[in-house]
């Protein structure tokens, strides 16, 4: 089986060593304007690969895997979100000619924004989803206790990873429609069992060190900010701040979508609203 599903053939694969000593695996697939994806908080590129089916027609879509995910290695933590940030100008660089949409979801929507602030002339247009300015209140002290739970040495078995990560990643409807929930829990035990809890620890401490709201109101690149209704991880509500705080910031939330519901659930869905805002965004004037 598959953690994610695969990439197609037409797929290209990469590494790319950055000055600050980050090894990247990368996948590039399509042609078009360049939209590097950032991966979420324990995912890998692969995550993103039914957007790049739906997308690569008409966008050269790109990704990697992170710090502490899948086969990049980087010198050891702590990280910060502005090394995230470095990494991913580093591929737009390398691959995209010094200059790129950035889009990311979870950790990768807050990369997103670090990379927007850090380094405005690169990013044409920061699309991050389920995404926040600073992290707070029951999302805060969830990850928190994520945290603590593995400093403390505690595995969760494999028949809990599913029904213990799956409820804060998809709605209800998607959880108990039968044969998705058969996917979700194949792909989540799997991806899951052998995950390094540290990884997960320093990955996460680096959401919860990050607070991007002074930055956010003085970045001068354009943002559109999606967000799920029914996301329990990240909520509109916390989108919204950063959009509002964007001086060129657009909010948008998607009816009945989780946190990770563009990953089997409705990737089609996500993908048709990225296209919308990417063609508008990006077509001649």
């Amino acid at each position: 089986m598959t953690v994610f599903p695969g990439f197609g053939d037409k797929a290209e694969f990469h590494t790319l060593t950055t000055d600050d000593g980050v090894t990247m695996r990368v996948v590039i697939q399509g042609s078009g304007p360049d939209i590097v994806f950032v991966p979420g908080g324990d995912q890998v590129a692969d995550a993103y690969s039914q957007q790049f089916a739906h997308l690569s027609d008409r966008y050269r879509c790109i990704s990697y895997d992170p710090r502490g995910a899948g086969d990049t290695t980087a010198p050891p933590p702590p990280w910060s979100m502005q090394d995230y940030a470095r990494d991913c100008a580093a591929v737009i660089d390398a691959f995209c000619g010094g200059r790129a949409v950035v889009t990311g979801l979870s950790l990768g929507g807050l990369v997103t924004q670090a990379t927007a602030i850090d380094f405005p002339d690169k990013v044409s247009l920061a699309i991050p989803m389920g995404t926040a300015a600073y992290i707070d209140g029951f999302t805060r002290d969830w990850m928190q206790a994520e945290i603590d739970l593995r400093k403390a040495g505690i595995k969760l078995p494999d028949y809990f990873l599913a029904p213990h990560y799956a409820a804060y990643a998809f709605p209800a409807k998607a959880l108990h429609d039968p044969q998705l929930w058969a996917q979700i829990k194949e792909s989540y035990t799997e991806r899951f069992r052998d995950r390094d809890p540290q990884d997960t620890i320093d990955q996460w401490q680096a959401c919860l060190d990050f607070d991007c709201r002074e930055g956010l109101k003085t970045c001068p690149v354009p943002f559109h900010v999606i967000s799920f209704s029914e996301d329990v991880q990240t909520a509109p509500s916390m989108c919204k701040v950063v959009s509002d705080l964007a001086p060129n910031g657009t909010f948008h939330e998607i009816p009945g979508l989780g946190h990770v519901s563009l990953v089997r659930h409705r990737p089609e869905v996500v993908a048709a609203k990225l296209r919308e805002i990417l063609d508008q965004a990006l077509s001649p004037v």
